[in-house]
């Protein structure tokens, strides 16, 4: 903490002009804000820019046309610092509205000849000064051009200043801003949080800046290019504390106003989004690591007291200690601030020095909670800290190249916590939830490469689309690929550079000749060459090998091979594909497939053996072989050979279902892989195969088919179930490792759902001590969620009301999560109906967990046709309150279309997309068309495929 001083009245306005004059200033502006307010309550578009001169806004159709219409900055100024001043207010005005006041001084340099000043402004309410909305000055001898007109553009979100004459190149100039805004509760910007504490409503002013929202606290260039200096001074009450980026350097109390005023000092040259400013009562615990860093973990009282943060604590320094040895470079900022917030609409935010996060991924109970919370607490943390070199330090230029930041971090997130939690072999677990889960979305024909053109993302909802699977779970996937055939040394070396300058140039050829002259290291073409097949190009390869012959093919996977690709490729949807492969149970040479199609004469089989590639899953890929190397593979399966690596197990699982979808293999060849489990017990091998079931699952379950697979899925799980009964003694004990753990509670699921009827009591018995004594809970933080559902999905309204009541009084927010989810499990229509209408009252469902809920209950057979009504009949007000920009608006559309299959489904998806084109679906509107895609393919797939499968679990469970 930064010096504390305590001055009287005149003694601080002798000394602190600036700070006294900004109290003065930010006070007028809360007169004339909430008189415009007033006015301008009810009018139509209220809430866009505007100023208390009410200036002209653009009311013409947009054609992009002049500097203005274009959502990307000019390139004649480039942002130097900005002196930031900051008044949240906690409580309502009079008008009942929670607003904050400043102003704010931002230094830039002319480097282009110009006689305009675009700077992003968004619902922010300006002052004019001498009739226009900002006051410029030079830094220089040059003289300084008199404004002729300032006005506002909001679809673009500028506040355009027209000169009489232009400024010098070379010249710095400074422009001045006073202004106010709402401080809302719409999770963007400078917004508001609330919760409850000892039922004393308590406020909190905090920021999320990403993508394009710090326009909305105060004016600025707002793209991430436009790196800048910030120096941050915020006024607040006396009873809370302030947090930014750096570090407090001076804390200033002025007896005549019951406020402090905290300044921070310069931070990193960083660009905008990266910014972070929270004002509110919370408390810390510390700790200092090497070369004197200060770490914190703040959150609610409540919270700290009950031990919540200090896995976080824990856990931060082992993490960044690996960051620093990975990156050979010392974590660049003096303090590292991470706090929990009760509504973020993200998982977690990167800002530099002062992380936000979700409740749920930041705090942990070291009795009440999960395993699968303690992973995510660490998963979460190390994405988080990754990006305090690779994405803040260096910085991508623009949103189309997300995929460098996140990516990155969605793959070392799991380095950084396998050295923190060695025990839980977390790394094999990216194939489950990175690799898996975007090959799917991958294989639309509406997808989309990891590295898109820059026009192609423009507007703040373009943006916001890219915050997506593929940017996250592909370029995790890509980058891994990389590794692998690099080696992690390499890599690194790679992307950090001469000091992690690379990331803009990342596999160009002049960032990557170091990598050709590695000792030992033999790829067929730069990295360069090889990198750009799998980034400018969307989708990836299915490779069939021929053990019959040798040949070796690549083609262009396609979930519907009836699709059109739209997308052209420079490439034509050609790889170069590593491949890793093992002959007969012994690792081979490394193979490079870098045309259609090749012969291998190593991959050609006489008589016994067989051949398994990609055996690490460490290529972004998917497989086939002609059926007679199927078949010893799924023999080898059959006699529980445990030669083959699990994670190569689960791989070749995956690779069956979507293969078969696909239309590359039958049907009965991909169910065969199911009848191996009945005596497996290991977590990946399960897990797999359920993610793939679950697509029999979503297709059948309104069907004569479900009943089959309920059955054969009885019979698969049985031995699992009774299994985790013994191993921890009737469920009194839990399984040691980490996997176990998982797969416990998939036996437990499992064995519920499709009708174990021992398990089913089990889970009402559990459920129902709790009932009885609700302050002594006996179900164990890992089954909790699975118990929950369970329960209350067999259960009646007093199940449902008693999870509801438990769910407004907990003070954890990994158990209000799971009670929240639990309640979306009810058969009950009328009790998922009444959920569908709290979520959109924020008295009941926190906004940061609307659109989750109605997910939820979409996942529900029952609930999904009434979370499609709700979602339709609601649609304008859902989008304007959660789709113009949020990252999560597309998995709503997701959730409540994976179901579907049939016309009916198609037509009204159809016409819900061109009845409601003009209120529009912002981040969501690929999702539309990737919708539309995968109903068409899934109508297909099971009008061709039902017969078989029903067939296929009748006779695998005959009664």
């Amino acid at each position: 903490m930064g010096k504390v001083y305590y001055i009287t009245k005149n003694v601080g306005l002798g000394l602190l002009v600036l700070a006294a004059t900004a109290l003065v200033t930010i006070i007028a502006l809360s007169i004339a804000y909430n008189k415009e307010k007033a006015k301008n309550r009810g009018k139509p578009g209220h809430g866009a820019s505007y100023s208390t001169s009410m200036p002209t806004t653009l009311t013409t159709p947009f054609i992009p046309k002049e500097p203005w219409d274009y959502y990307r900055l000019p390139s004649s100024l480039l942002p130097v610092s900005y002196n930031v001043t900051l008044w949240p207010q906690l409580e309502p005005n009079a008008d009942g509205l929670f607003v904050f006041t400043g102003h704010s001084v931002v230094v830039f340099k002319c480097v282009k000849e110009t006689d305009l000043i675009i700077i992003h402004s968004n619902k922010l309410n300006l002052t004019t000064i001498y009739g226009h909305h900002a006051k410029l000055s030079s830094l220089g001898r040059a003289n300084v051009p008199t404004i002729q007109k300032s006005w506002f553009v909001v679809k673009t979100e500028y506040l355009v200043l027209q000169l009489h004459s232009r400024l010098t190149v070379g010249t710095s100039y400074a422009l001045y801003t006073d202004f106010q805004g709402e401080l809302a509760d719409d999770l963007q910007g400078f917004y508001r949080s609330e919760y409850y504490e000892d039922g004393v409503k308590k406020v909190i002013a905090t920021s999320q800046m990403q993508a394009t929202y710090a326009r909305k606290a105060f004016p600025c260039f707002d793209e991430p290019a436009m790196k800048a200096v910030f120096n941050v001074t915020i006024i607040h009450s006396t009873a809370t504390v302030a947090l930014s980026n750096s570090k407090e350097i001076a804390v200033i109390f002025v007896d005549s106003v019951p406020v402090r005023v905290t300044t921070f000092g310069p931070t990193e040259r960083m660009s905008t989004y990266l910014l972070a400013f929270i004002v509110c009562d919370f408390v810390k615990i510390e700790s200092i690591k090497n070369n004197n860093l200060l770490v914190r973990i703040w959150a609610r009282r409540k919270a700290i007291s009950d031990n919540q943060g200090d896995y976080a604590l824990n856990v931060t320094g082992p993490i960044l200690q690996f960051f620093e040895r990975y990156y050979n470079a010392s974590y660049p900022l003096s303090k590292s601030d991470q706090i929990a917030l009760p509504d973020f609409n993200s998982g977690a935010m990167e800002n530099w020095g002062l992380v936000t996060y979700r409740e749920t991924a930041l705090l942990y109970d070291p009795i009440f909670s999960s395993i699968a919370n303690k992973e995510r607490v660490a998963t979460v943390i190390s994405h988080e800290l990754a990006h305090m070199w690779f994405g803040n330090l260096v910085t991508l230029k623009w949103w189309n190249d997300l995929w460098l930041n996140e990516g990155f971090a969605s793959y070392v997130e799991y380095l950084g916590a396998d050295y923190a939690e060695p025990s839980w072999n977390i790394k094999d677990l990216i194939i489950l939830y990175d690799v898996h889960k975007v090959f799917a979305v991958d294989a639309l024909a509406s997808s989309h490469p990891l590295s898109r053109l820059e026009e192609e993302v423009n507007d703040p909802a373009q943006i916001s689309e890219m915050f997506n699977a593929i940017s996250y779970n592909k370029g995790a996937a890509v980058l891994r690929m990389l590794s692998d055939f690099l080696t992690e040394a390499v890599t690194i070396n790679v992307l950090c550079l001469g000091g992690c300058t690379c990331i803009t140039l990342l596999l160009s050829s002049v960032c990557c000749q170091a990598v050709e002259k590695t000792p030992g290291l033999h790829i067929p073409h730069t990295v360069h060459n090889i990198m750009n097949r799998w980034t400018l190009q969307m989708g990836y390869p299915v490779v069939t090998i021929d053990t019959r012959t040798g040949r070796v093919t690549q083609k262009h996977f396609l979930l519907d091979p009836d699709s059109v690709v739209d997308r052209p490729s420079q490439f034509n949807y050609e790889w170069f594909v590593p491949i890793k492969w093992m002959k007969s149970g012994k690792e081979q040479q490394p193979y490079w497939l870098l045309q259609k199609t090749d012969f291998n004469s190593k991959m050609k089989l006489s008589g016994g053996g067989w051949v398994l590639a990609n055996t690490n899953v460490s290529g972004y890929f998917r497989v086939n072989y002609d059926p007679d190397n199927w078949d010893r593979l799924l023999s080898l399966l059959n006699m529980s050979i445990k030669f083959i690596h699990l994670v190569c197990f689960a791989k070749h699982v995956k690779d069956f279902y979507p293969l078969c979808r696909a239309k590359i293999i039958n049907t009965t060849l991909a169910l065969r892989t199911t009848k191996y489990l009945a005596k497996e017990r290991d977590y990946i091998p399960w897990e797999s195969a359920l993610r793939n079931l679950d697509y029999y699952i979503l297709m059948f379950d309104r069907t004569e088919v479900y009943g089959a697979l309920q059955a054969f899925l009885k019979k698969q799980i049985q031995p699992l179930f009774e299994h985790f009964k013994s191993i921890t003694v009737n469920w009194t004990k839990v399984p040691t490792g980490h996997t176990d753990q998982y797969n416990q509670i998939n036996a437990i699921g499992i064995a519920c759902n499709v009708g174990v009827e021992s398990c089913r009591e089990l889970i009402k018995s559990w459920y129902r001590k709790w009932m009885e004594n609700p302050n002594r809970n006996p179900i164990h933080p890992n089954l909790k969620s699975t118990v929950y559902c369970t329960a209350i999905a067999f259960g009646s309204v007093e199940e449902w009301d008693f999870a509801w009541r438990m769910f407004k009084n907990a003070t954890l927010a990994s158990e209000a999560s799971r009670l929240r989810g639990a309640m979306a499990c009810t058969k009950v229509p009328w009790l998922l109906n009444r959920y569908l209408e709290y979520t959109l009252d924020r008295t009941k469902i926190r906004k940061q967990d609307a659109i989750s809920t109605i997910q939820y209950i979409a996942r529900n057979v029952v609930g999904m046709p009434l979370a499609w009504n709700f979602v339709r009949a609601r649609w304008d007000y859902i989008f304007q309150q959660y789709g113009k920009g949020s990252f999560s608006f597309t998995n709503l559309v997701n959730g409540i279309t994976k179901r579907f299959s049939t016309e009916l489904e198609l037509q009204e998806l159809k016409k819900f997309q061109e009845e409601n084109r003009h209120v529009g679906f912002g981040s969501a509107t690929l999702a539309m068309e990737q919708a539309i895609e995968k109903t068409t393919a899934n109508i297909k797939w099971v009008k061709e495929n039902k017969a078989n499968v029903l067939n296929w679990f009748t006779e695998e469970t005959p009664m």
